[in-house]
């Protein structure tokens, strides 16, 4: 098979938290299967990211490594993000917290930034994204907004349509306007450094983040996961086709200076 017709190699972060099925019940770690369906369907292929196990030098060893492995990166959604991460005492009503899963995915971020590696950030990972270039968090939105529309219930989904910026590589993906199905409580408040908003809900929520003069890098607010919107995801996969055959370019704040694509993997 031609080095260029490899599916490319998409790395999807996990959970870890104790889970039940059959007659177990034990810590896991775990993806929910539309996430990778979705990179499937899109024409990649998924590696499994579990959140890093302290024992083996804490959530940051190795981060580099890894995402010299892949071709793209999804953040999935998942539990609240740990306030102290952006200055905030947490509100009584957050929950899922997992400091150990936050300071992994920012480490994989960090290194997929410093590669200009493709990143589809979703949900949790949108808001993972604003914090980690120095924004932060609304806690519970309805306090904000004054309804629960984003989040009607724990773990229900609330249809929102969101409006894009014209002229915005989220406009180009997903058009004008999309109706989606959102389950969030924390939304972005402060918008960090270098970001750009690239969509909203009527209500002024950020739905959509980009970062300029990246190869790919996009945060949503929403779940095209649960809808099977295959239109993120095939943006993500061509543009890690392209990072596979290219190399990083280098962009703005990055580092990655280009990886050998052809050792990656084999030993020194």
């Amino acid at each position: 098979m031609p080095a260029d017709a490899r599916r490319p190699l998409i790395g999807v972060t996990m959970y870890r938290q104790e889970t039940s099925w059959w007659a177990w019940n034990r810590d896991a770690v775990l993806v929910p299967s539309p996430y990778v369906d979705l990179v499937a369907g899109a024409g990649g292929r998924s590696l499994l990211l579990p959140p890093a196990d302290p024992a083996d030098g804490g959530p940051e060893a190795g981060a580099d490594e890894v995402v010299a492995a892949l071709d793209g990166l999804v953040l999935i959604g998942g539990g609240d993000i740990d306030p102290s991460s952006f200055g905030q005492d947490p509100d009584p009503r957050i929950g899922g917290v997992n400091p150990v899963r936050d300071r992994t995915e920012r480490a994989l971020l960090a290194a997929a930034l410093r590669a200009d590696l493709p990143v589809l950030a979703i949900c949790r990972g949108h808001q993972l994204l604003n914090v980690h270039l120095g924004g932060d968090l609304v806690q519970y939105l309805p306090d904000v907004v004054g309804t629960t529309v984003h989040q009607p219930r724990a773990g229900a989904f609330g249809e929102v349509t969101v409006r894009t910026v014209a002229g915005s590589r989220t406009a180009a993906i997903v058009g004008p306007e999309v109706d989606v199905l959102c389950c969030h409580h924390q939304a972005i408040g402060v918008l960090a450094d270098g970001l750009e908003a690239t969509a909203r809900s009527d209500d002024g929520v950020i739905e959509a983040v980009e970062l300029p003069g990246r190869r790919f890098v996009v945060g949503v607010q929403w779940h095209p996961e649960e809808t099977g919107d295959l239109r993120l995801f095939t943006a993500l996969v061509e543009s890690a086709r392209e990072y596979r055959s290219a190399g990083p370019v280098g962009g703005g704040g990055g580092g990655g200076g280009g990886v050998d694509r052809d050792t990656v993997g084999r030993p020194a």
